[in-house]
């Protein structure tokens, strides 16, 4: 059975995002004292005592507004509360009760869930007596906690580990694909994602910049366990100016480097620019699996020569990453968006394809023959022996007589080899040489 959830909701500003990072054990959403920051629902894994969950932290819900953004926000918490087994309920102490909190309570009742109503800012210096007036909303017993000073945590949870049904799998959990989408704003990516899960998971708007976090989604398809990661697009430094948006792109870089495969979601009606490109770098220098999906295809005028010249410009583009698949598609139609996890679970496998000693071995003896190594400071490059020594990204080691006179071109030269043999499709190869004296 799948793994127990837990959703934090509340008002906006009441502190709940400080909580799921709390939980979580690392930051991973925005906390900042402005209203609507966390605008999606924000997904990480918890643990407590050897029991593993997953949590949701969700917008501040505005039940009296008119504001599109804050209207998709109630969505999804209200989506958030329907997905949960135990939903947290988080008020603020030092403020005491509202017409917003006592509103929210209201649809609590209604959603029929396991609820713990959580009173938090409850710190040393706070009088106590105030979690008094809480019991008015209905829900029980309020728990005091202050999640910035991290207190009462352990109850809190000692508390919520009970509520689990005993049929779900608290097992830690690692066979999973990370997927992480990246590109510049408002290239589509939520709503490539929204097509792939098939619900409206994510807000999508006109509006650059509305996803803001790097947002965790889990699902199954076919047998195979993935988290796909929104990201917040990436714009050039010198447009980066609003606090919130410099910790999107930290995140989004963060997203990066946890994640297997990412996809590069390039507008077609925009073409490609200098900061794709950047995104594309920083992805490359980490290794990670590459998938260039071209989004907005349906919007573009074409004929017969139309998709060569959009594929020959990226190859150029991204001369340093010939090895990534491209994939022209349409989020809006749902044009080939089905080839996208197709291409996922392709490069996946490329990345954890293994090469036994003896075949790579044979591959760099006839390598060397049909070109022998050119002459660096009086000494002959000579290779002795190649192994490969980890996968995902699969990575070489080849020991030569000094590694200080192998030449880019001549390391080039054998990982095209090795991908004229093996392909590696969508997955950068990592060629360390050694001196054998190493």
């Amino acid at each position: 059975m799948a793994r127990p959830v837990i959703a934090i909701v509340g008002r906006p500003n009441v502190g709940k995002s400080t909580l799921f990072n709390r939980l979580a054990g690392k930051r991973i959403s925005i906390t900042e004292d402005t209203p609507g920051v966390t605008r999606d629902r924000i997904y990480a894994e918890g643990e407590w005592l050897d029991k593993y969950f997953t949590l949701i932290d969700t917008g501040g819900i505005e039940l009296t507004t008119h504001d599109t953004i804050f209207e998709q926000m109630r969505l999804q918490a209200e989506l958030a509360i329907d997905m949960a087994d135990v939903v947290l309920f988080m008020v603020d102490g030092k403020e005491g009760v509202t017409a917003a909190d006592a509103e929210v309570a209201q649809m609590l009742r209604k959603a029929k869930k396991d609820i713990i109503l959580i009173v938090n800012k409850m710190d040393k210096y706070v009088n106590n007596d105030n979690i008094y007036e809480f019991y008015n909303l209905g829900l029980g017993e309020p728990i005091s906690i202050s999640s910035t000073e991290a207190l009462g945590l352990g109850d809190l949870l000692d508390i919520v580990i009970a509520k689990f049904d005993k049929s779900y799998d608290t097992a830690e959990d690692e066979d999973r694909i990370k997927i992480a989408v990246i590109g510049k704003p408002n290239a589509g990516k939520s709503s490539i994602i929204n097509r792939i899960l098939g619900q409206e998971r994510l807000i999508v708007s006109d509006i650059p910049g509305t996803t803001r976090d790097a947002i965790d989604t889990e699902f199954e398809r076919g047998g195979q366990k993935y988290t796909i990661i929104d990201t917040a697009g990436i714009r050039k430094k010198s447009r980066v100016s609003e606090t919130v948006e410099k910790y999107s792109v930290l995140r989004a870089f963060t997203a990066v480097e946890r994640a297997d495969i990412c996809v590069l979601v390039i507008d077609a009606d925009k073409g490609i620019t200098e900061q794709d490109i950047r995104i594309a770098g920083y992805a490359h220098d980490n290794n990670k699996g590459m998938i260039i999906v071209v989004n907005k295809w349906d919007l573009i005028e074409k004929d017969e020569k139309t998709f060569k010249k959009f594929n020959d410009d990226i190859r150029n583009q991204f001369a340093y990453m010939q090895y990534a698949p491209i994939l022209t598609i349409s989020a809006l139609t749902g044009q080939r968006v089905n080839k996208i996890l197709e291409t996922v679970n392709e490069v996946f496998s490329f990345r954890n394809l293994r090469v036994s000693t003896g075949v790579l071995n044979d591959l760099l003896i006839d390598a060397v023959l049909m070109n022998q190594p050119r002459i660096v400071k009086g000494k002959r490059l000579k290779i002795f022996y190649g192994t490969q020594v980890a996968v995902n990204p699969p990575k070489f080691v080849i020991f030569v007589n000094d590694s200080n006179i192998v030449h880019f071109s001549y390391k080039r030269y054998l990982e095209n080899k090795i991908r004229e043999a093996f392909e590696y499709k969508g997955t950068p190869i990592v060629m360390e040489f050694r001196s054998r004296s190493e």
